[in-house]
């Protein structure tokens, strides 16, 4: 594995905006008053494996979890991969399961201006501080990217040393691939790096 620089540095939104289809950048440095806030991470020191979203739809910002939509497919694929009854646990108890694994979840993106949940709708983007990683995860190895808006940051984290895979969508509305088809694609996030 090649060495580490330093970590991803977080993207300005005006540099944000022009990496999101559609975004336009933010020209004054006034907070857009609908610009909604994302969830904290889920991650610990022990955490070597960190799954990134884009940003939480709206069931997820209303429940104050992530992948709160019912079709979503994000637990039953990494509790396939965990070999855990994920979705039948309550939020709490999954996110502890999650972490037991040294598996961390959070998104590209910090804040957003999104009506809806479709990553197309994304205005005024506001990245995450991963600066931070290095002190909040420093056994973090691997960086999976759930969907195509997430996974734009990957080369960001690639040049930053760690080994980065770029999954498809587990959103209802990326239905192309069948369950079984995803989950055999999400298997890359465990392979050689499972603790």
């Amino acid at each position: 594995m090649p060495a580490r620089r330093g970590a991803p540095r977080a993207a300005r939104p005006e540099a944000a905006a022009g990496a999101l289809p559609g975004a336009t950048p933010v020209a004054t440095p006034e907070v857009p008053a609908d610009l909604q806030q994302g969830l904290p991470p889920v991650i610990d020191r022990h955490t070597r494996v960190l799954i990134l979203g884009s940003f939480p739809g709206a069931a997820s910002l209303a429940a104050r979890q992530y992948y709160a939509h019912p079709r979503n497919q994000f637990w039953p694929l990494l509790g396939a991969l965990l070999g855990e009854p994920l979705p039948e646990l309550p939020y709490a108890e999954r996110l502890t399961r999650v972490l037991a694994h040294r598996v961390g979840i959070w998104d590209v993106l910090g804040a957003c201006v999104r009506p809806g949940s479709l990553d197309s709708n994304i205005r005024h983007p506001q990245a995450n501080d991963f600066e931070r990683l290095r002190q909040l995860a420093p056994a973090l190895r691997r960086v999976g990217f759930n969907g195509g808006t997430s996974g734009r940051f990957a080369p960001q984290f690639a040049a930053a040393g760690y080994e980065t895979v770029v999954l498809p969508s587990s959103s209802p509305a990326h239905a192309a691939r069948t369950f079984e088809q995803k989950l055999q694609l999400w298997r890359a996030l465990l392979s050689q790096s499972r603790p």
